[in-house]
């Protein structure tokens, strides 16, 4: 780990419902060094706030090895939402039953004395990609990081799209199918409920129940246990060349192509940018989704539209929390 004497650097913090990460990022998006610790969740709201202040310590204490006299030039925090971005208070997050209209960023602000922003993970790292990653160059960057869920984020010149109230680009709940399974939001057919992580896990589970021996190669990668199948064991068995895996992330990718279509007829960005651990299998379909846009846009140029896998992934949080601290003329390249 080399840290520059006179280098600014911006402590990012990534709250998730079991765990916070933090680490040092310098104004290059490089990450320096990473502390974690384990997230109290569901206890008092001082509970919650010393977990935060646990996992940056943490990531202090690394950086004050290489350097004694370590300060940081601001902190900013990716917290699930609801939340608003404008005053720093997380309002009710499903997963965070600490905290009910805490004013996380003030809390930080006055036991650390810097200013503290506090944003939506899938927004922070949109901003992350815009300053230092696959959409750096581009003025209008749609960021969608596909795992467990599904969330997005607008980034417009330099600057986060929030909306009136800072609860805008929830794209994760577009719905592209009124009949398709219930979300966790309460709606229909998002393309959360039919391409998230679980969404292929469970896609894949009911096909591989009716298809006897076609079934094999998935059940075998999970085990032989049909309740145990993750999109992990379809996209192994995909590599593998299973034509049953085949079968389901092709479907999968379809409904990509379906909603991105959408997206690009809403808002035409630059660039769209794909994160997260089934953006990054996405990446492998590029080709495919491409192919499938022209049915599903009205926009007909937007084929033209680069789809990209960004630059960080298990980083996202960090590196797009450090990146609420700068403008776009303090990033580096």
């Amino acid at each position: 780990m080399l840290i520059e004497v006179n280098e600014a650097l911006y402590l990012g913090v990534d709250i998730g419902g079991t765990k916070v990460a933090a680490g040092l990022v310098d104004a290059r998006g490089e990450i320096i060094c990473k502390g974690r610790a384990p997230m109290n969740a569901h206890g008092t709201a001082g509970e919650g706030l010393a977990s935060v202040f646990a996992a940056m310590d943490d990531a202090m204490k690394a950086g004050r090895a290489a350097r004694p006299s370590l300060e940081i030039a601001g902190i900013g925090i990716c917290s699930p939402g609801p939340l608003d971005p404008r005053t720093g208070v997380v309002i009710n997050p499903p997963n965070l039953s600490c905290w009910r209209n805490f004013p996380l960023a003030d809390e930080v602000s006055k036991k650390r004395g810097v200013r503290v922003q506090v944003e939506n993970d899938a927004n922070a790292a949109g901003l992350a990609e815009y300053l230092w990653g696959a959409g750096r160059g581009y003025k209008i960057v749609f960021y969608a990081t596909l795992g467990t869920g599904i969330g997005t984020g607008l980034v417009l010149d330099g600057r986060i799209y929030n909306g009136r109230t800072g609860a805008a680009t929830e794209g994760g709940h577009v719905t592209i199918d009124y009949r398709g399974p219930k979300c966790g939001c309460g709606k229909y057919g998002c393309i959360e409920a039919l391409a998230s992580g679980p969404a292929i896990a469970a896609r894949a589970q009911a096909v591989v129940a009716t298809s006897g021996a076609r079934g094999a190669k998935i059940l075998e990668l999970a085990g032989g246990k049909m309740d145990a199948i993750h999109s992990e064991h379809v996209a192994a068995a995909w590599r593998a060349g299973d034509p049953l895996a085949t079968e389901i992330l092709s479907h999968t990718m379809d409904l990509l192509a379906i909603w991105l279509g959408n997206i690009i007829d809403l808002l035409e960005p630059e660039v769209i940018v794909f994160g997260g651990g089934i953006g990054e299998l996405a990446s492998e379909w590029f080709a495919h989704i491409r192919e499938k846009l022209p049915a599903w846009c009205i926009i007909k140029r937007g084929v033209e539209i680069p789809l990209v896998l960004a630059r960080y992934v298990a980083d996202s949080g960090i590196a797009g929390a450090a990146a609420l601290c700068l403008s776009p003329a303090e990033a580096k390249a």
